[in-house]
């Protein structure tokens, strides 16, 4: 992944007639983004603030190109909405949405695989660049431009690292939030390579949750190719196993997938590792560029 496709001119917004996908949509224009139309079908004709809404993906391409698809789609036909953007060769995908079934999200993974599109989310709030682009549900009032680079599987946490990081006058450059469902589609380490390769990121914060092993790919990344300083936490230190906390993916199924276990090995391979949000931040700010 590369920040060139983080800033694509031409933003749409698919599911744009919805009330969470007009009012996400002004906060997205207000933030900066260049929102170009939307989708919605049976309501082609319409718009959304001054934004043209079409049927679909094909149509607006018939006027103009999309770098960059937003989708506030129901679950039920959130898996329509990201296979036509695929489809569409969109080379962004974000999707918002939450409870998409693991079945719609397997089958999505093949056709991610076979093409050119890269997807975030679902049930993630999506990108930040402070000063520069929103493409999600991100507040940017919280954010401050800046050098970390943030990847986080939890929304919430996404948020209170990034005001955290604000408070203190640590800016970032990056704000990536890529959900929390066990089946998704940008992880850990396409971030960690972004971060690492940009000469702007000083500093690198992971946020990871129990369940699932993703943490674990993304310590051996860290061990192998990245140079900057990673900051690490890993929510649900006192989960009970079998109980989901929040997120689909997050629910301990063996300690492996503990964030204990997780915090262990992320500090064997090269992270510096909290075991609470506060100290995160204290952390971070106390190696202040």
């Amino acid at each position: 992944m590369n920040a060139q496709l983080l800033t694509g001119k031409n933003v749409i917004v698919q599911g744009i007639t919805g009330s969470h996908g007009s009012f996400h949509t002004r906060a997205m224009i207000a933030a900066g983004t260049n929102i170009v139309a939307g989708t919605t079908p049976g309501k082609a004709g319409q718009n959304v603030d001054g934004i043209p809404v079409y049927n679909s993906i094909v149509d607006v391409q018939n006027d103009m190109s999309v770098d960059t698809s937003v989708i506030f789609v129901p679950a039920a036909f959130a898996k329509s909405a990201i296979l036509e953007a695929i489809d569409a060769k969109v080379p962004l995908i974000v999707c918002i949405t939450e409870g998409i079934p693991i079945h719609d999200m397997l089958q999505i993974r093949q056709h991610l695989e076979k093409s050119s599109s890269q997807l975030i989310g679902p049930n993630c709030p999506g990108i930040l660049m402070p000063g520069i682009i929103k493409l999600g549900i991100i507040p940017a009032a919280m954010g401050l431009a800046g050098t970390v680079g943030i990847v986080s599987r939890s929304g919430t946490l996404t948020y209170e690292a990034m005001a955290g990081l604000t408070e203190y006058g640590v800016g970032q450059k990056y704000v990536i939030g890529i959900g929390g469902d066990p089946i998704n589609g940008t992880g850990f380490t396409d971030c960690l390579e972004l971060f690492q390769n940009d000469p702007d990121v000083d500093r690198i914060v992971l946020i990871g949750e129990i369940g699932g092993t993703t943490e674990y790919q993304a310590a051996d990344y860290i061990a192998e190719h990245v140079s900057k300083p990673v900051y690490a936490y890993v929510t649900g230190h006192h989960a009970p196993e079998g109980v989901q906390l929040g997120h689909a993916g997050a629910i301990l199924g063996s300690q492996q997938e503990s964030a204990k276990a997780k915090t262990d090995y992320l500090r064997r391979n090269g992270a510096r590792t909290s075991t609470s949000i506060t100290s995160l931040l204290t952390a971070v700010t106390s190696d202040k560029k």
